[in-house]
């Protein structure tokens, strides 16, 4: 539910100062340029990657289970010292640098297509490189965004971002859906390489300067497991993160049978996959519009579990999916879960980044990346490993009855009936 992935998310203006809309602004501009280039180009990589794994290398039930898990593998390897040493670099440098390593691995995936030498261990290596360089990114950007916009605008500017990755997912899948058609699998990466460059010269071109970072003696070691300590000692951040872990678990489970659900079983093509999974963001862009009247009305602690705890049965109706009318149930389903996902992530995101202080938001985030995505792997392998072994649907069928049980995290802790979260945040 959280984590995507999903993508899952600035000085201080003075609080009588006219309010003006983000964009105005030319640094929160350029990031709102990169992100758009770099969500649409995951949409189609998100779809791309394994269908060229499906498609083009014939590969087996496991492999595609692999796959998933090498696409998230990295957030367990490498996710907490990640965020100590974002803490100590500038974030946009960072991001920079990550994107350009994002496009760069991708592009060799259709160069050795067309050399006739594409292997699935190479798509391995492609899965495991993109995802070291998404953990960099990802620390960076959800800690440079607080600098870009101050801690009183972070709903805002997580609500702008989140829309484009709404947005992008809406229009996202069925465009590259048919760009698989049209330039098969491999070749149709081409668009995402595109996007992260185009996405590494936006925030290239970011002018606003950083606060100097400060020279820290501490070893990594123990940075690291400060930021360690301050999520897992603060009891709503604690319970938000077990929430969205155990949620990613399941839901990671369910990706790679989805996938062989429609690809394979009902021998459905990329374009009407990529519409169909169109419908998620759809359902994202649902909600992201009603985000602020939910956490109005019911506050925002119960907003939260809500999202979660009613879409999360919806993964049941995947069992009466088939290749007629019944291809509706999937619509219904992606609809509803990617609303429920908004409205969870935009609610949870700008709350740890406003109760975090600015030193530890490097390391907050890389925790809870290591905490939420560290389960996705899992997730993925045995995704594989069970649709190999009792089949695609008896897999989807187990991935539902474990989606139903991470609200209980949120409905059992004190987050079930807060309409406020508290928020501090500020240098510690």
């Amino acid at each position: 539910m959280a984590g995507h992935p999903n993508r899952l998310i600035f000085p201080n203006r003075s609080c009588d100062a006219p309010r003006v809309t983000l964009l105005s602004d030319h640094g929160f501009r350029r990031l709102f340029l990169a992100d758009t280039a770099s969500q649409a180009g995951s949409q189609v990589l998100m779809l791309a990657l394994p269908l060229v794994a499906v498609s083009a290398l014939d590969a087996s039930e496991l492999e595609v289970g692999v796959l998933a898990a090498f696409q998230t593998l990295a957030f367990v390897l490498i996710g907490l010292p990640a965020g100590a040493i974002v803490d100590r670099l500038p974030k946009r440098a960072v991001m920079v640098v990550a994107d350009w390593g994002r496009a760069l691995v991708l592009a060799s995936v259709p160069v050795a297509w067309w050399l006739d030498v594409l292997s699935i261990h190479q798509l391995y290596a492609v899965a495991l490189v993109l995802g070291v360089c998404t953990v960099f990114f990802d620390a960076a950007y959800q800690s440079y965004l607080p600098h870009l916009v101050g801690r009183e605008r972070l709903v805002e500017g997580n609500s702008a971002l989140e829309g484009v990755r709404t947005v992008a997912q809406l229009g996202g899948p069925g465009a590259g859906g048919y760009l698989i058609q049209l330039l098969t699998a491999p070749f149709a990466l081409a668009v995402t390489v595109a996007g992260f460059a185009w996405s590494a010269a936006c925030l290239a071109t970011i002018r606003r300067p950083e606060p100097r970072q400060e020279r820290r003696r501490a070893h990594l070691s123990r940075e690291i497991g400060e930021g360690v300590r301050f999520v897992l000692g603060h009891p709503l951040l604690r319970r938000i993160a077990g929430c969205a872990a155990t949620a990613n678990l399941f839901v990671s489970m369910s990706q790679p049978a989805i996938l062989l659900l429609l690809a394979r079983e009902l021998g459905l093509e990329a374009g009407t996959i990529g519409l169909l999974m169109a419908a998620g963001g759809l359902g994202g862009v649902t909600g992201a519009l009603v985000n602020a009247r939910l956490a109005r009305r019911f506050g925002q602690g119960p907003t939260m579990w809500l999202a979660v705890g009613l879409t999360a049965p919806l993964m049941f109706l995947l069992q009466g999916v088939a290749a007629d009318w019944r291809l509706a149930l999937f619509v219904v389903f992606e609809f509803f879960f990617g609303a429920g996902a908004v409205v969870f992530n935009v609610t949870q995101l700008s709350f740890r980044q406003a109760i975090t202080p600015e030193p530890l938001l490097g390391r907050m985030n890389a925790t809870i990346r290591f905490l939420v995505w560290g389960t996705m792997p899992l997730g993925g392998l045995f995704g594989g490993v069970l649709s190999e072994a009792i089949g695609v649907r008896n897999t989807l069928l187990a991935a539902a009855a474990g989606s139903c049980l991470p609200f209980l995290w949120l409905v059992t802790s004190p987050l079930r009936g807060m309409r406020e979260l508290p928020v501090t945040g500020g240098r510690r």
